[in-house]
């Protein structure tokens, strides 16, 4: 086995995965890095790899993966990752660390849709969501909504989501963001029994499909899927963080 070129391997796992998996309009990949915890090595200087992985929500299979050095290289993997990957009619879900122009511009010739997460990281987009959605506006809001509530463990967590069509805050960075038809907003509530509820976490999406309302719920919730059933898998059942290869 350790005669096989890594680089071919990882070529034909991709290829034998486009043949196992079937794509269907609209299906969810999520797209996400995990860092390898035990693979550093003082000695020869090393940090740990971080890998980062295409999940299909829809199939639970891994459709390809790409190997980076360091988290902040997530950005350039992602477009390699890209390149493996058969997307044609999927919805692509990326954190905000893949909240970048080319990444979207790629994803969109791939004949795919993004769903990109907006932070701090992209100013002009974070700004144009306070100033176009503020906590009274969200609560408020006339548009499509959707609201989803879920308790476990004596926890109950409650999402508001909203989707809008582009606007006039946005007009401007349309232009800059290829595609984008769609902002959403998701606000969440978490409460731990008789407890008073948190403070509402917001997090904004961006998008180049046309999404309602519960597609952006549900899109967003599948998202994590990769966290949930890969990486959690990964560390519990292959104890993954411990190796040191």
């Amino acid at each position: 086995m350790a005669l096989v070129n890594a680089e071919q391997l990882q070529t034909a796992f991709a290829e034998w995965m486009k043949s196992c998996h079937d794509v269907t309009e609209g299906a969810v990949v999520a797209i996400d890095g995990k860092t390898l915890r035990g693979s550093y090595c003082r000695g020869k200087n090393k940090g740990a790899i971080h890998m980062v992985s295409a999940f299909s929500a829809a199939n639970g299979v891994v459709l390809g993966q790409v190997k980076t050095a360091q988290k902040s290289n997530e950005i350039t993997a992602i477009p390699e990752l890209l390149k493996l990957l058969n997307l044609q009619g999927c919805l692509v879900t990326i954190d905000a660390m893949g909240c970048q122009k080319k990444i979207a511009t790629q994803v969109l010739q791939k004949g795919a849709d993004y769903l990109l997460s907006v932070k701090g990281n992209q100013p002009a987009l974070a700004a144009a969501f306070e100033t176009a959605f503020p906590i009274t506006k969200v609560a408020s809001f006339s548009g499509d909504s959707y609201i989803t509530d879920e308790k476990n463990r004596g926890r109950q967590e409650t999402r508001y989501h909203i989707v809008s069509e582009i606007t006039e805050e946005f007009q401007e960075l349309s232009y800059e963001w290829p595609g984008l038809k769609t902002v959403g907003v998701v606000m969440s509530f978490r409460q731990e029994g008789d407890e008073a509820p948190e403070e509402p976490m917001i997090r904004y999406y961006i998008s180049s499909a046309e999404l309602t309302a519960k597609k952006l719920a549900e899109a967003a919730r599948q998202h994590w899927h990769i966290e949930a059933k890969l990486h959690w898998s990964l560390d519990v059942a292959l104890r993954e963080d411990a190796c040191k290869i």
